[in-house]
C-alpha cells in the first residue's frame, strides 16, 4: 500500500524543510569541533564528499535514489566548497561582523556574499534563455515571454536528475540569500524596511501556493525536487521572523540547545527511513 495525496508532499516538504535548521547547526559545529585551524581542510572534504554523492547519484537509475543523492550532494558542496569559502575569505581580509546592540546580527562571510550577484544574474539568464530545462517557474517566463531563441528538442538521453537536484538547491539557496542580505542592508533598505515586509509577505504567500501543490504530488522524487524551492521560499519567512526577533533561532547555537537539535535530527531520520520503506514498497509492487 503506497502512500496517497497529500502523504508524499507532506513527507518531501518536511524531510528538505528539516535539513535547514540542521544544515547550520552542522555548519557552526564543524567550526567549534575543528577550529580556525583544521576548519577549511575540513570543508574541503565536505565538499568532496558531496562531489563523490554526485557521481554515484548520477549513476543511479532510480529517480528516487539519484534525486535523493543530489539533494544530499547540493548540501555538501554548498556547505563546504560555497559558505566555507565566504568564512575563508572574510577571516583572510580580517573582515568585521556587523554588530547592533551590542549583538552580532550579521557574519562576516555574509556581508562578502552579495559580491557574486554579478555571477547569480549570469546563471539566471542562462536558467531563463535554455529552452531544454524543465524547471516549471523560468518554463513560466519562456511561454509568456515568448522566449524562443533556442528551439526545444525532445529529450532522447534520461535527464540526470541528480546534477539537477543538486544544481537547483545551490542556485535557490544561492539567490534567497542574496535577495535576504540586499533588503537587510541598512544602506540599501533595512531589516525593518517596507521591502523587507514585502519579501517576508511574498515568501510566505509564495510558499503557501506551492506547499498547496505540493500535497497534490504523488510521485516521491518529484515531490522532494518539487519541496526545495518551497521550503527555502518559506524558510525565507522564517529566517526574517528570526532577524526580527520574533523567535529564537536555536539552530544558530545548537551546543546550548542540543536536546532541540538532537530531536530535530531524530524527527529527520525517522522520515528519511519512512521514505525509503516507502520506496522498497514501491519496487517490490513494480516488480510483480
Amino acid at each position: 500500500m503506497s502512500l496517497k495525496k497529500p502523504f508524499p508532499g507532506i513527507l518531501a516538504f518536511f524531510i528538505v524543510l528539516l535539513t535547514m535548521p540542521l544544515g547550520h547547526a552542522f555548519m557552526i559545529l564543524m567550526e567549534k569541533i575543528f577550529g580556525q585551524e583544521y576548519v577549511y581542510p575540513a570543508a574541503t572534504v565536505l565538499g568532496i564528499f558531496g562531489v563523490i554523492l554526485l557521481i554515484i547519484g548520477l549513476k543511479k537509475e532510480k529517480e528516487i535514489t539519484a534525486t535523493f543523492y543530489g539533494l544530499f550532494a547540493g548540501l555538501c558542496i554548498w556547505t563546504g566548497w560555497i559558505e566555507f569559502s565566504y568564512v575563508w575569505t572574510a577571516h583572510h581580509l580580517g573582515m568585521q561582523p556587523l554588530i547592533e546592540n551590542g549583538e552580532v546580527v550579521t557574519k562576516p562571510e555574509y556581508l562578502i556574499m552579495p559580491s557574486s550577484i554579478g555571477f547569480l544574474l549570469i546563471v539566471m539568464l542562462y536558467l531563463l534563455f535554455n529552452r531544454q530545462i524543465n524547471c516549471l517557474f523560468f518554463r513560466w517566463f519562456q511561454r509568456n515571454l515568448s522566449l524562443n531563441f533556442i528551439k526545444r528538442e525532445k529529450q532522447s538521453l534520461p535527464r540526470p536528475l541528480a546534477m539537477i537536484t543538486a544544481m537547483e538547491i545551490i542556485t535557490i539557496l544561492w539567490f534567497f540569500y542574496i535577495i535576504l542580505l540586499i533588503v537587510y542592508d541598512k544602506k540599501i533598505f533595512g531589516d525593518r524596511h517596507p521591502a523587507t515586509y514585502i519579501v517576508f509577505a511574498g515568501a510566505l504567500l509564495w510558499s503557501t501556493y506551492l506547499i498547496i501543490r505540493l500535497l497534490r504530488k504523488q510521485n516521491l522524487a518529484f515531490a522532494i525536487r518539487y519541496a526545495i524551492p518551497t521550503v527555502i521560499i518559506f524558510w525565507t519567512a522564517v529566517e526574517i521572523l528570526g532577524r526580527w526577533n520574533i523567535f529564537k533561532e536555536i539552530w544558530i547555537e545548537p551546543s546550548k540547545y542540543t536536546l532541540e537539535m538532537v530531536i530535530f535530527l531524530v524527527v529527520f531520520i525517522v522520515l528519511i527511513l519512512i521514505l525509503l520503506t516507502e520506496r522498497k514498497k514501491q519496487t517490490k509492487s513494480i516488480g510483480h
